[in-house]
Order: structure tokens, then sequence, then C-alpha cells
């Protein structure tokens, strides 16, 4: 009976694998569900001496009854017993769930038809591992449906399974394989060595305890193996040590597609110092563009978050054009660019492709898909770094007319969402700056204004915060920050104004350095998309650019002021191209745009960083294996430290010496036998290895003081110093080779006999565990293998003092223990 639970027991370890593939945990305990029906009915029919065959006839008729008691009650009878509509209930849940995988990438949302799917997978999976761990008695072939289980998350995952989860599925399959192997050792026959068994079932029991011990460290070792052997070797990434799951993703729904916080990582990009090369890219048009990774369009007074995405098969990039730019007509002009990006080496994980909006068309290897709500390319297989990739660019071209006619339509409520909560004064704020702007199109070019001119804005990047708060005192009090507050601010007030409005994350155009354009770390950036109907999404640029703001940041030519006014002390003005030969504030003078110099010099002007060198990084290589080299030499040396420490108390002085004596004699290959009394040892040693006079005193000063320690009713007046201990090394080291000294200073052996022993001491924990018994089942009384009943306080042949319940029963010498083997077998009792 034990062999089916643990047989569920195993599934639902490798179960927890699937973890990162989804949102919430209601998929996780319909999968439990399943599979303790799966368990419970094995369990029954082992318990009831069933044939082999009627487990795997009955479980899958108990998992339907359990599907539909779960998933379509309401159309079965008595809420349990499938019916045809039931059924009918099922097949149409399968479907949708079918089409939703197909849609979402992970973590997909736990709906009901992709929760009955991996319900029905899990169930099929506990149904094979019964059938082969129970039924057929093949418990390492189970493994191979546990092993399908395992490599789904694998398989979908962009990033590595969690050591976590990897150690308790490894467990779960161990731990089917030592209760297998109980289970036919049991079934061996006359048994070996015995003791008495604590149950009522028979009076004796193969001992299997050290056969499994030995498993099990096996197990343990190979499992410690595989989860710290790619942590240390420098080929592979320390991800599936340090690692749990998917990572961190942005938060919100859908959102988490192994990527970090955009937010965060915009901010920590243009605080670094350093300034390295992204990507680097050539335009047909020989112009900067903006190149979007992340739309962000839900705000939720926190922060700004992404939809779901969806990239369904047909939306692969290499299937063709894009799906269609939302929102734009057929009638507005276009400027179409053709671009060629090459992503840099040493880029972060990134499973998003930086490109234009509104990309038409692109062309990359990989399993890359468009998103039709957000045209974002996404990859949940493929990573960005060393990607060279092309993408054609159909950036509208709107005039006036176009912009001054769009109106929001009635289904981008999702987009002009607001959080409860937000400071009221925000509100009232957006309406005045936009007040008497008859148009959206007017009322955003009246934000943008408000932002980078009239508004006394200044760029800082000490400036950081997010949510309802962070934005009150942004806009209201402090207006100082850089372009995270820049972008969600204006994106916040366009819905405050009726504008549809989202918040893109990537990088600016860059600057032009050897014939082609390099954007780098500084370069990363955020900015709002404002929607017009029959336009679509059209950037807008509130983040000050030039001197005192980013300098790489543009303001586009249709989002000019309509009517602009002089304003002497507004400084630079944020309209002027970066393209122009100079920068010009509305009445102030002209200064020299900060970009042009740096395409002048040639680059020269901001240096680009390449890392640290290889030789460098190899060298941090060697040296971390050297420090894991020593770590065995450094504790050496730190507990030989801690016993000369001890020599000048009276009562742990010689047994410290003593100690430090056995550990020197281990590490030169000169141990003696472990009941090797310290007289015995010390004659040994003396006479093999030809001490000198002071070194021979030193270690009889050693073993005297020690055995006065143990034996003599007072410890020693006097005992070792640390100059004994010094003499007797030297003494034995001179019978060494150079290497053998050598070896015994780096790896010395009574360190890593110690680490052995822990090791093998944990390891009996799990043991020991294993055969603890409850109190209720060793005060029964229980009968021997023929049905007599063991009777209290009798005593049999060679039995330990303990009476029937002690835990080993010896037999006698020579012919006494024939005598009792045969006792043991026929169940005759003395």
């Amino acid at each position: 009976m034990k062999l089916p639970i643990t047989a569920g027991l195993a599934t639902a370890a490798v179960t927890i694998t699937l973890y990162p593939l989804f949102e919430g945990g209601a998929w996780f305990w319909s999968c439990m569900g399943v599979i303790l029906v799966v368990a419970a009915t094995g369990a029954v029919a082992s318990r009831l001496g069933a044939r082999p065959w009627v487990a795997p006839a009955v479980a899958p008729v108990a998992v339907l009854v359990y599907l539909t008691a779960a998933f379509t009650a309401q159309e079965a009878f008595l809420r349990v017993i499938p019916t045809l509509d039931s059924l009918a209930g099922l097949a149409a849940l399968v479907g949708e769930g079918f089409d939703d995988i197909q849609q979402y990438a992970a973590p997909v949302p736990a709906n009901p038809g992709i929760t009955l799917l991996t319900t029905t997978g899990v169930a099929l999976i506990a149904l094979l591992v019964d059938l082969f761990a129970v039924r057929l008695r093949r418990a390492a072939l189970a493994g191979l449906p546990m092993l399908a289980l395992f490599t789904v998350p694998a398989a979908v995952l962009p990033e590595p399974i969690g050591w976590p989860a990897f150690v308790v599925a490894a467990f779960g399959y161990i731990g089917l394989l030592v209760a297998d192997g109980r289970e036919r050792l049991k079934g061996w026959g006359r048994a070996v060595v015995v003791r008495r068994s604590g149950g009522p079932a028979s009076g004796v029991t193969p001992d299997t305890e050290r056969l499994a011990l030995s498993g099990k460290r096996v197990g343990v070792t190979a499992i410690v193996l595989a989860v710290l052997v790619p942590a240390i070797l420098p080929a592979l990434s320390p991800d599936p040590l340090f690692g749990f799951g998917v990572g961190n993703g942005l938060g919100g729904s859908g959102g988490n597609i192994g990527i970090p916080d955009a937010i965060a990582k915009l901010g920590g990009q243009l605080r670094q110092d350093s300034n390295a090369t992204v990507l680097t890219y050539s335009s047909s048009d020989d112009k900067p563009h903006y190149l979007r990774i992340y739309a962000l369009d839900v705000f939720d007074g926190a922060k700004w978050t992404f939809s779901p995405l969806r990239g369904r098969p047909e939306d692969r990039v290499s299937e063709g054009p894009l799906p269609p730019v939302p929102g734009l007509g057929p009638g507005v002009p276009v400027k179409r660019a053709t671009m060629r990006v090459t992503i840099s080496e040493d880029l972060d994980r990134l499973h998003f492709l930086p490109l234009p909006y509104p990309a038409r068309q692109v062309d990359a290897d990989g399993d890359w898909r468009a998103d039709r709500g957000s045209l974002m390319v996404f990859s949940t297989r493929d990573e960005v770094a060393g990607l060279d990739y092309q993408v054609v660019t159909d950036e509208p071209d709107p005039g006036l007319g176009a912009l001054r006619s769009a109106v929001a339509r009635p289904d981008s409520e999702p987009f002009l969402r607001l959080p409860d909560g937000l400071d009221p004064r925000v509100n009232a704020l957006a309406r005045r700056v936009t007040a008497g702007a008859d148009t959206p199109y007017e009322k955003a070019v009246r934000l943008q204004e408000w932002f980078t001119r009239k508004g006394g804005f200044t760029y800082s990047l000490r400036a950081s915060g997010s949510g309802a708060e962070a934005l009150s005192r942004f806009v209201l009090r402090d207006r100082t920050g850089y372009c995270e507050q820049f972008a969600g601010a204006m994106a916040a007030m366009a819905r405050m104004a009726g504008i549809p409005a989202r918040v893109s994350i990537g990088y600016t155009g860059g600057s032009k350095i050897d014939g082609k354009w390099t954007v780098r770390t500084h370069d990363a950036h955020a900015w709002p998309e404002l929607y017009f109907d029959g336009v679509g999404w059209l950037r807008f640029e509130p983040t000050p650019a030039g001197v005192g703001g980013q300098g790489s940041a543009q303001v586009p030519e249709y989002t000019r002021p309509v009517a602009p006014e002089a304003e002497p002390s507004a400084g630079p003005s944020a309209g002027q191209s970066d393209d122009d030969e100079e920068t010009t504030g509305a009445g102030g003078p002209s200064r020299p745009n900060p970009r042009q110099l740096d395409r002048e010099s040639q680059g020269t002007a901001v240096a680009t960083d390449p890392g640290a060198p290889t030789s460098v990084k190899a060298g941090f290589g060697v040296a971390g294996a050297l420090v894991l080299l020593l770590l065995p030499a450094a504790a050496r040396l730190l507990v030989r430290r801690g016993r000369i420490r001890r020599l000048a108390r009276p009562s742990g002085g010689p047994h410290a010496a003593w100690a430090e004596l056995r550990d020197t004699l281990t590490d030169f290959g000169m141990a003696g036998e472990p009941g090797e009394t310290p007289r015995a040892l010390g004659r040994r040693v003396a006479e093999r290895y030809a001490l000198d006079p002071r070194a021979a005193e030193s270690l009889a000063r050693v073993v005297t003081a020690e055995e006065r320690l143990r034996y003599a009713p007072a410890p020693p007046a006097s005992g070792p110093v640390a100059a004994d201990l010094r003499r007797i090394r030297r003494g034995l080291a001179a019978h060494l080779s150079r290497w053998r000294r050598l070896g015994a200073a780096l790896a010395p052996a009574s360190t890593l006999l110690r680490v052995r022993a822990f090791g093998e001491g944990a390891l009996d924990v799990f043991d020991r565990m294993e055969n603890l018994t409850p109190r209720l089942s060793r005060a029964r009384l229980s009968r021997t293998p023929l049905g007599g009943t063991r009777r209290s306080g009798a005593r049999e042949g060679g039995t330990r003092p303990g009476g029937p319940d002690g835990p080993f029963r010896r037999a006698a010498a020579g012919d006494d223990a024939g005598a009792a083997r045969e006792r043991t077998l026929t169940g005759t009792r003395r």
C-alpha cells in the first residue's frame, strides 16, 4: 500500500516544476486533487489484493468522475456522475484551453480551459507512474513519464528551472525508487541479518537499512552534484543554483516573461557610471529612430505595467508582415525606412526586440512573435543578446487636419483607466493646462509644452519614485525628475484629459559614430504614446532635451506647438530638432547642440565602455578556483590554532594536543588503528619513524598527558606546549617526500574525512527518520510468520537483554547460530 502513495507523492513533486507557467495557484490544487484520486484508487486496490489490471481499469473512471465534479458539476447527475452534457462541457473546455495556449505566453492565466488541460495531463502522468511503478513493478521506467512532465517548463520557459524545484522533483523520484527497493528486498525470502519488527505483521523482517542507505547516498550525491556543478563550472550559468523558476517580472498580469522590472532597470542604466554600447544600427533614411522595447498600458497607482501578451502562431515574424497597426487609417501618409540592428553580446538577458514603432516587417532568427495590441515582438525561448536582424518601419506622418479631427474611440476605455486614490489636484491641474484646447491633439501638445517649457521642470537623475504620491509630488511640488517621471506623469495627465495614453520604454536614436548609429546605456529612455483615431499611437516627448536634459531625446515634428508663444525665460526650445546645426531657445541666444559636437568629434566626446578584458575575467575565475581549493587548508590551519590556544588549560590542553597529534598523523598517512591506546600509538610512531631525541621526548609528553587525563583521578599539573607539537610535526615530516608534504598542507586528510563524516551523518538522518514507527504500533501484540503469538517477557536463545521488544536479535556462535536460524524460519519458541 505504501508504493501507490509514494508514486502519487513523486508525481506531485514533479508537478511543482510547472508553477512558473501559470498565474496564481488554482491549477495546482486541481492537479493535487487528481493525483490524490489516482493514489487513493491504487492504494485501495493494493490493500484489497486486487489483480494488477484492476487499478489501471478503475483509475481512469475515477479521474473522469473527479474532472466532472471539478469542472462541469452543473451538467452532471448528482454533480459527480458524468452525463452526455457534462462530457460535452469538458470537450468544450478542452477546446478553449487549446485556443488559449496558442494565444498566451507564459505565465498564462489559470482559466478553466487551461486548468482542465493541465489537470488532465497530470492525471495521465499519474496513471502511467502508477502503472509502471506499482502494477508492473518497474519503478525506474516510471521516471520516463515524470521526465516528460519535467521537460514541459524546461522547453517553454526562457529561464532555467530553479534548483529548489529540481531538488524536490529529484527527491520524489528517488523516494519512489527506495520504496520499490524495500518492497523487493522484503520478498527475497530467508533473512541474512534480521531484526525484530515493531509492527504486527511479523516477528522478523529483512534488515534493508544498509542497502537502502547506500542507495540513498548515491541518489543524494547525484542530486547535489547536479545542482552544484553547473554553478561551479565557468562555462555554465550560475542561475540554476541561485534562480528560482522564471525569475523576476514586471508585475501585473501577463508581464512576467523572464524580464526585469522595466522601470527599475531604466533608472539603473541611466545612473551607471559606464556608458557601454547596447546596439548599433544603420537606416536607409540615415536618421535616428527611437527603439521601443515595452509598451506599458496599465497604471495601478504604483507603477506602469503591460497587459497580457498574446503571441499567436500566425503572428510569428517569420510568417510575413506584422499585424496591422492599431488605429492607423489607410489615408495617412507614412515614412518607410529599412534598418539593420546589431545587438551587443554583453546585453543583459532580454526577450523583447528593440524596434521602431510601428514596425511592419522583421527578419530575425528564432521564434519571435508580435502582440497584436501593442506590436511588441517577444520570444519565450530566444534572447536578444548578439542578435543581428532587419526591420522595416512605416512611421506615420499625419497632417494637422488628420490630428485635429481625431477623437477617442469607444473601445479606448482600457487606455483611459486610472486607479482610485489619485490626488484630485493633479486632475484639476491637467484640466487647467489643457483648458481652451478644442481637440485631443491640441490638449496633448499643450501638455508636452507645459512639461518642456512652461511648467518650470528640470531634469535630474536623483529624483525617483512612481505611484500616486510620487505623481502628485512631481507635478505639484518638486518638478524635478528624469524620463520615467516625465513619461508617466504626461501619460496619466493625458488620460485625465480624455486622451488614451500609455508609456513606452526603450532607447532613443543614439549618436552617429563611424557611419553607424550607436545606442549606449545612457540612451535608455521612457516616453508617452498617445492614441488618435485614424492615426494610431504617436510618440510625444515631455522630457527636456539638450543641455541640462537627456541629450539624445528628440521632439517629433508633428508635436510642434500649433501657435508657439515667445517666452525668453523658458530657455532652450524643446521643439528644436537634434538634427539641426544649433538648438535655439525662443528669444534666447544660440548655443551648440551637444549631439552635434559629439558627431563632429567622431564619437570621441563620449567613450564607450567595452567591459572587462577577457584576461581579467579569466583571472577572476582562476582566483575563485584557487580560493575553493584552499578552503580545506584554511580550515585545518584554523583548527590547529584553536587547539594551540587550548593547551594552556589543564583540563582540555592534553586532549587538544592529542587530537592535534592524531590529525597530524592522519594528514601524513601515518594514522593507526581506531582502538590503539595512546601508549601503543606513541611507541609505534617513535620506533617506526626514528624520531630525534627532542621530538621523541615531546611525543612522550603528549602521550603521557593524554593517559593521565583519561585514567588518573586528577588532571596533570602540566602538559605539552605548542613547541612539542611543532617538534613532532617536523620530525614526522622529515620522513615524507616533498609532494606528500605539499598534499598534507593543501588537502589535509583529517579535514576531508570530517567533511565526509558530516555528509554521511546527514544522510543517516533521512534513514533514521524513515525507520521511526509510532508507539501505538510497537505496543501491539504481533504474530510470528506461522501465526504464533509472541508473549511479552519471553526470552529467545541468543537475544540481547531488553525483552522481546529489543531492537535486535542475535544468534549464538557455532552450532547455536544454526539452531537460532532454524527457530527463526519455523516459528518455534523456546
